[in-house]
């Protein structure tokens, strides 16, 4: 049996929501929005997905919903990255919500499910350890990711979206994971979460894998839709990065799936950043030895141990 009262793996009640909460006037309109979900501190896919925004054919707006910090433990990409994101509409994850205090109780805030090891949640919290130290040089920019909220209704077209980190209920919830997801058998509860919302989408990020999953609503289908990371692969074998685009017309960058939700093109967008000089910036930040190196490195250069499916 799991503690789920380690830190890591407990979810406090500051992070919880009714799925109630998106039932309002949207905060923010546009033809298209990118949901940069899991950036992870990687300043090269955040200069890739500018360069995206800057190519569209329409205007695009960016939404980073959370987790844009994590490895960018030195001061200058902890400054740059903070900086260029709360330049955008933004929301704050587990980890900005975690920088942003000394309390340790709740470790990384990632509310770990027990599928995942010990050691992987003793790694996280290790990491957001070296993180803060680093944030405490700039109160400022903790002041600002401790006002963020934790989620956001948009407005894209006609049609209302929710943008969450984690899902319906939490900001480290699981249950918009693909793992979760595919393992499902009964959408009762997902349905609620949409009649509750009353909207067709989420956006959301959190649990690192991607995954489309539909559900069928009394008006027509409504679709979760989770990048996994825009700033580390999600198929074993590539290098790239996932953001979600959602807009009126369809993708001019290279899409890996692609659905209609409504009168919306909804596409995994690919952020092939430069993979070379983000290599050298991780391991000059973390030493062999370090938690991120042993916990993440394999997946930096070659993926997670995951194929797909992507949609469920």
């Amino acid at each position: 049996m799991k503690d789920t009262d380690a830190p890591g793996r407990s979810c406090p009640l500051h992070y919880r929501y009714s799925p109630t909460v998106f039932n309002r006037a949207p905060e923010l309109g546009a033809e298209a929005i990118y949901v940069i979900g899991g950036l992870y501190g990687n300043v090269p896919a955040l200069e890739r997905v500018l360069a995206m925004q800057a190519a569209e054919p329409i205007a695009a707006k960016l939404v980073f919903n959370g987790d844009f910090n994590w490895f960018n433990v030195d001061p200058r990409s902890f400054a740059h990255i903070n900086e260029t994101v709360l330049q955008n509409c933004a929301l704050r994850g587990n980890v900005e919500t975690e920088l942003a205090t000394d309390d340790d109780t709740y470790g990384c805030g990632c509310a770990y499910p027990d599928w995942v090891g010990d050691d992987v949640v003793d790694k996280s919290n290790r990491i957001m350890r070296a993180l803060r130290n680093t944030a405490r040089e700039f109160s400022t920019l903790r002041r600002r990711l401790a006002a963020l909220p934790m989620h956001r209704v948009a407005k894209v077209g006609d049609t209302r979206i929710a943008i969450v980190h984690g899902d319906a209920e939490s900001l480290a919830g699981w249950s918009f994971a693909h793992e979760v997801l595919s393992a499902k058998t009964d959408d009762a509860r997902l349905k609620e979460y949409f009649e509750a919302a009353d909207v067709p989408l989420f956006a959301s990020t959190h649990t690192c894998l991607p995954v489309v999953k539909w559900v069928a609503l009394p008006d027509g289908a409504g679709a979760i839709v989770n990048n996994g990371a825009a700033g580390m692969p999600n198929i074993r074998g590539t290098t790239f990065g996932l953001i979600t685009r959602v807009a009126t017309e369809p993708a001019a960058h290279p899409s890996l799936f692609g659905i209609r939700v409504r009168d919306l093109y909804v596409d995994l967008m690919k952020v092939e950043y430069d993979q070379p000089h983000w290599l050298q910036q991780f391991q000059r930040n973390w030493s062999p030895d370090s938690a991120a190196r042993t916990s993440y490195f394999d997946r930096i250069v070659n993926g997670p141990d995951f194929s797909g499916p992507i949609e469920i």
